[in-house]
């Protein structure tokens, strides 16, 4: 597993745990209902799945497209710095141990506790609202989104191309998207499993924080390759001999 395939792979183990969260996970029925139009009791009773899909899909195509916006940012302003790769990579290090001591509890950073969502009154009318709801959702910066999306932003300023950037986004955003979009098509048993899963957001945000850290440190000391060392050891050989 190469470098880029491990931090891609971190983007995207990011993007579940924000949907893991307990800032998203206990308010996915109602972003469904809102994003769709659709009643809690017609998507929990399977009504018009179909339905339910692309207004999915094009809820979390609304918020991808802020997301890697927001990437492509990170990933410009991190050119401007190409000749201080090293020491980039140490602040950018340095501020993802913050967020992840922010989620552990050991502080409270104010900027993220505060929620900048925008709140519609009204429900999103065909499939451009569907879009603009996803994007207010992504515009917005709840206190478990934002520091694992700031964690994932700040590596990707630190990455050697623009393109490498918006693809650490754009896996993030996959992350989350593909859970939010199993659960429009089946909500019954996400509200099943929901019910036995509560217990544990906790110690999801606990694991969060700690990644975070870990990432950091890798960054502050410039041994990000010892997690590729890591992982080849459990990359089957048939995935090897094509890498």
């Amino acid at each position: 597993m190469m470098p880029g395939e491990v931090g891609l792979f971190i983007a995207f183990t990011a993007g579940i745990l924000s949907f893991l969260s307990p800032c998203v996970l206990p308010l996915v029925p109602s972003y469904l209902s809102f994003a769709t139009g659709m009643s809690l009791e017609d998507l929990e009773g399977g009504l018009e799945r179909g339905r339910a899909l692309t207004q999915a899909l094009l809820f979390t195509l609304g918020f991808s497209i802020i997301f890697i916006l927001l990437g492509a940012s990170a990933s410009f302003i991190g050119r401007f710095f190409i000749y201080y790769d090293d020491w980039l990579a140490r602040i950018g290090g340095i501020v993802i141990i913050l967020l992840g001591l922010h989620l552990l509890g050991a502080f409270q950073i104010r900027a993220l506790l505060g929620e900048k969502r925008l709140h519609l009154s009204d429900r999103p009318i065909g499939y451009l609202g569907a879009v603009g709801v996803g994007m207010a959702f992504g515009a917005g910066w709840t206190p478990c989104v934002g520091p694992v999306l700031g964690a994932i932003m700040t590596y990707a300023a630190v990455q050697d191309t623009f393109w490498a950037g918006v693809s650490l986004l754009t896996v993030y955003s996959a992350g989350l998207a593909i859970p939010f979009i199993i659960s429009a098509v089946a909500l019954d048993r996400f509200l099943g499993a929901f019910s036995h899963f509560r217990r544990f957001l906790p110690a999801v945000q606990i694991a969060s924080g700690a990644i975070l850290i870990i990432l950091g440190l890798l960054l502050v000391t410039g041994t990000f390759t010892w997690l590729t060392e890591f992982l080849i050891r459990f990359t089957p050989e048939f995935l090897l001999e094509r890498i």
